[in-house]
């Protein structure tokens, strides 16, 4: 009888439980506790906007109407999740409190309110506003509305309650959006002494709402925070007919009007003003309402003023690969020998350098390359642009469908498009997630490409802190795959059925998750006492693959797990031979990386891939998995693997009841962080 996962968005919510602990350590920076509290908030906004609403769909669908997949459940998921996350934001709140104490004990620094500012500072809160807030922010006055506004997801607002002293009947209601992206959320105010006084912005609001609302009668407020997070997925027609940037055009104007999927508030909102927001703003108790504390939008705090720290180390920064410090040509390097990046250890520059040097190399006759997501001002975009303005062929594969990118991704469309760049936006019931490139050279009667694989975006930005692995390459093999899956995705209607002719790159969703069943079977036959696998990922959900470990765990094959987020495995069973190790590192950096290795009892297949081991990646996405056949870049990735597993400081256990406990080390073990050793690891390396 087949093993019941555990249930995926309740493991999604360990995952998040996960970042809090760095938040709660109190051996972690309180400036980036904050930055911890920051993603664990960013991250629990967008699981409501895209998991949460999805169940609620899942709730109001029958299922022989819908081709949708279908959690078990539903209504009973939904209520776990209520459960959980009320209680993580309790734990949240505790925590976010112990900060503030620790900062104004440590460092002299205060958050204050629009109740504790000092004469002066209300002065200067008063010509802020004027100056700065007033002409951002137009009160919604509700009750003379014929309709309920509209709230904007991802934006919160301050909710108010407002009367007069002298008139009892004199009581109205207002909202107003909290101008965030027009305003600094943190405003460092003038304090005396050694110390640092902050405000935010929706505090500064509440102490001039006097000054606001005083023409209209008004001299006695209430006002809280609230948010609204709303549905975020989309409805796109899987079929090739549609207009596919139309649909998604629309779809992006759906989401800012999407169902409620939670409403937050301040907990000590007035009862009266929170059953009229209810009411008015029509939210039912499938609308997910938690209370919270006097901030949200926490988010914000990823951003906190930093300079107001004076005893922040820096992180290491970033190296160039001691084979690609310039000056030298790139594309002379990678002819001789590969050479295998390590983010966020080595810098990104190379790839911008190689971008640039192919740019202007006037040998080079093209270039080709998928895009999914891209930093604000992108330097790879910008190295493309000079390209084919130096007269290469460019063409560019852009996924319009990326989550939370795709206005970006119409942007960088329409700019590609304008300059001569040829774009290929896929599929609409398929996204193209692999990360490849491929630059063409002609030079003495000889074509030269040069290509890269990837596991993380081409994203000068993300690759300052997610760990991920890059392999510039120009073995033949290689290359020549990377071209058929261009010349399949660069098409109008592309035959995913080609991706077969793929010599060496596993693809999904063609032949990925059936590759590694293999691989796992093979490693279940061997008839060595040396049989282990290290499967490093994001996420491991997939019940096939899952499945199979299961039955090697079974058989006695070691394994090892490494995954960040979400693992619906069962790791920890009776039945295994071999205990299941399963571990989850969260610390500084984001470990994106998806690495694979099948000893087989002999020499180790060590695999680098773009795809989690999802139904989504396997099924519905375009992915790739690169076996690496360098022994020497193989022993470098196990190494860092091996390092990994080592961690005594960062790791936790994935177990079956997912408690989040720490690895223990014993009296004699010493502490053992892995990202700083990885960085030590490299930063050490010699190359001939």
């Amino acid at each position: 009888m087949p093993l019941k996962p555990i249930i995926r968005d309740i493991s999604w919510l360990a995952f998040n439980q996960r970042v809090m602990q760095e938040a709660k350590d109190s051996k972690v920076h309180l400036y980036d506790r904050l930055r911890f509290l920051g993603i664990f908030s960013n991250n629990l906004d967008e699981f409501y906007r895209v998991r949460v609403g999805t169940l609620n769909k899942m709730v109001e669908l029958d299922k022989g109407k819908t081709k949708m997949h279908l959690e078990q459940h539903p209504e009973k998921i939904l209520k776990e999740i209520q459960r959980t996350t009320v209680k993580l934001q309790r734990s949240f709140d505790l925590t976010f409190a112990e900060i503030m104490r620790e900062m104004g004990k440590q460092h002299r620094i205060f958050l204050k309110n629009e109740r504790q500012l000092n004469k002066e500072q209300k002065e200067w809160v008063r010509v802020y506003f004027e100056e700065k807030v007033r002409t951002q922010i137009v009160p919604l006055m509700i009750e003379s509305m014929p309709q309920a506004p509209m709230l904007k997801d991802r934006s919160i607002y301050l909710a108010s309650l407002m009367g007069n002293a002298q008139n009892p009947m004199l009581q109205r209601y207002a909202l107003i959006q909290i101008p965030e992206e027009q305003t600094e959320r943190f405003v460092i105010l003038p304090a005396s002494g050694n110390e640092i006084h902050i405000i935010m912005l929706e505090d500064i609001i509440r102490y001039n709402l006097k000054y606001l609302f005083a023409p209209f009668g008004f001299d006695r407020f209430k006002s809280h925070i609230i948010k609204v997070t709303r549905d975020a997925e989309m409805d796109m027609d899987s079929g090739f007919h549609v207009n596919l940037i139309e649909e998604l055009e629309e779809n992006l104007k759906k989401r800012t009007h999407g169902k409620a999927t939670r409403f937050v508030y301040d907990k000590r909102i007035d009862p009266q003003l929170l059953e009229y927001l209810i009411n008015r703003l029509g939210l039912t108790d499938k609308s997910n309402l938690i209370p919270g504390g006097r901030i949200h939008n926490f988010k914000a705090f990823m951003n906190f003023p930093k300079n107001v720290f004076k005893d922040i180390k820096p992180r290491p920064k970033p190296f160039v690969h001691p084979l690609l410090k310039q000056p030298c040509r790139i594309m002379d390097v990678i002819e001789k020998r590969d050479v295998l990046l390590h983010f966020p250890y080595h810098s990104f520059d190379s790839i911008i350098d190689l971008l640039r040097e192919a740019a202007i190399d006037p040998s080079v006759q093209s270039i080709r390359l998928t895009v999914y997501r891209l930093a604000k001002d992108s330097k790879v975009i910008n190295a493309l642009l000079n390209a084919v303005r130096n007269g290469k062929k460019v063409s560019v594969i852009v996924e319009l469908k990326a989550r939370f990118d795709e206005e970006a991704n119409l942007h960088w469309k329409k700019v590609l498009e304008e300059e001569g760049i040829q774009v290929f936006v896929g599929m609409p019931n398929m996204k193209i997630h692999a990360k490849l490139c491929v630059i063409k050279k002609r030079e003495f009667n000889r074509t030269i490409q040069y290509g890269f694989i990837s596991t993380g975006n081409f994203h000068e930005g993300t690759a300052q802190v997610y760990g991920d692995h890059l392999l510039l390459t120009t073995k033949p093999q290689i290359i020549s795959d990377i071209n058929k899956i261009f010349d399949c995705l660069e098409t109008e209607n592309p035959d995913l059925s080609k991706l077969n002719s793929c010599k060496v790159l596993i693809t999904s969703p063609r032949n990925m998750r059936s590759y590694f069943l293999k691989r796992i079977e093979q490693e279940i036959a061997a008839q060595t006492g040396n049989r282990r696998m290290i499967i490093k990922l994001n996420s491991l959900v997939d019940n096939e693959l899952i499945n199979a470990l299961y039955a090697a765990a079974e058989a006695g094959v070691k394994i090892d797990l490494i995954v960040r987020g979400i693992c619906t495995a069962l790791t920890q069973q009776p039945s295994f031979r071999k205990k299941m190790n399963a571990l989850s590192i969260v610390d500084q950096y984001l470990e994106h990386a998806r690495v694979f290795v099948f000893s087989q009892g002999q020499q180790a297949k060590v695999y680098i891939s773009s795809a989690d081991w999802m139904v989504r990646n396997l099924d519905h996405r375009v992915e790739v998995a690169c076996p690496i056949f360098s022994e020497t870049f193989s022993d470098e990735l196990k190494d860092i693997l091996k390092i990994q597993l080592k961690e005594n400081i960062k790791a936790r256990i994935l177990d079956n009841k997912q408690r989040n406990q720490y690895v223990k080390r014993t009296d004699k073990e010493k502490t053992f962080r892995s990202q700083i050793e990885i960085y030590n690891y490299l930063k050490g390396k010699k190359y001939n």
